[in-house]
């Protein structure tokens, strides 16, 4: 799974210096200012989220069998919680489109992985 979590976390990572390129450039210069903020709250939490990602995958090579399987946890809820709230967020700012209770979701799975890759560092009784 570590290869997966460093994969997806340089996607992620990716994927959010490509957002800020099209907020710089495509996004019009009368733009709504909350649109503009919800489109780089979007952009801050992918990147972070991208080098949480990423720790999940170094620390699970590392890390003994049952902080592997939290740090593997971690990695999924990330990468759930990453869909689920950086998308939406990319789609109200982008396209108008709103859905209502996938943010809330997605930002209770991103503090979900925080706290299961604090319980992977957490030694072993």
């Amino acid at each position: 799974m570590q290869r997966t979590w460093i994969g997806l976390g340089a996607l992620a990572g990716l994927g959010a210096v490509a957002m800020a390129a099209i907020a710089a450039h495509a996004l019009p210069a009368n733009a709504d200012p909350h649109t503009a903020e919800i489109l780089r709250s979007a952009i801050q939490m992918q990147g972070w989220h991208a080098l949480a990602l990423l720790a999940c995958g170094l620390w699970a090579g590392r890390a003994g069998r049952l902080a592997a399987r939290l740090a593997n946890c971690a990695g999924a809820a990330f990468a759930a919680g990453l869909l689920l709230f950086c998308g939406t967020l990319y789609a109200l700012a982008l396209a108008g489109i709103r859905l209502p209770m996938a943010a809330p979701i997605g930002g209770s799975l991103l503090m979900l992985g925080w706290a299961l890759l604090a319980a992977s560092a957490l030694p072993a009784r």
